[in-house]
């Protein structure tokens, strides 16, 4: 593949940047899903698809856009945030981590297309969400925000083990999703034989 954006390219980033702004809000009506500061969205769920589907390339592509999107003030985040301010959120690493997730999500899979292969691509680009973004609310917390009482480097990764059973359990279902629809849709869609011949 050449380093030409085609335009089916760019408008299947563009559909990822829409399910992420949907799947960052699926909870905003339920409040008390929200732990130590962190919704429990769709968003790591949605950013493996990324990957999986339209590769580490485009996948990475259009949770970049979705970042930049957020930052230019459309409220895309979580609970309908947006603007520049976000980028002092704590919770802001996990957005940067949707960039990672999906390019090592992409690259696992390039060459093996096995199922085993989409689960674990899946699961470890679940991994990179949980580790960066855990780490910078971490940073964040201790650096410039205002962190709770009793704040520790292990009660913030408590605050994430709530998420990460329903994480866990979406991370495999967005790579079995992904397998089945490569084998069954994607495979012989003009997207493939379009990034095949590039």
């Amino acid at each position: 593949m050449n380093g030409k954006l085609r335009t089916i390219d760019l408008t299947l980033a563009g559909m990822f940047v829409a399910l992420m702004a949907i799947g960052a809000n699926i909870t905003t009506f339920v409040p008390f899903m929200v732990i130590g500061g962190v919704p429990i969205t769709l968003q790591t769920f949605i950013a493996i698809l990324a990957g999986a589907l339209l590769g580490r390339r485009v996948g990475a592509i259009s949770m970049t856009v979705y970042a930049l999107v957020g930052l230019v003030g459309v409220p895309v985040f979580a609970r309908f945030g947006g603007g520049l301010s976000s980028i002092v959120s704590p919770t802001f690493g996990f957005i940067v981590s949707f960039i990672f997730t999906a390019y090592i999500t992409g690259k696992l899979i390039e060459k093996h297309k096995g199922m085993k292969v989409y689960i674990f691509a899946a699961i470890v680009g679940m991994a990179v969400n949980y580790v960066f973004g855990t780490n910078w609310m971490y940073a964040a917390y201790k650096l410039w925000a205002a962190a709770p009482e009793g704040f520790t480097y292990k009660l913030v990764w408590a605050w994430m083990m709530v998420p990460l059973p329903k994480d866990i359990i979406l991370a495999v279902c967005a790579g079995m999703m992904a397998h089945r629809l490569e084998n069954s849709v994607l495979s012989k869609s003009s997207f493939r034989n379009i990034n095949r011949v590039a």
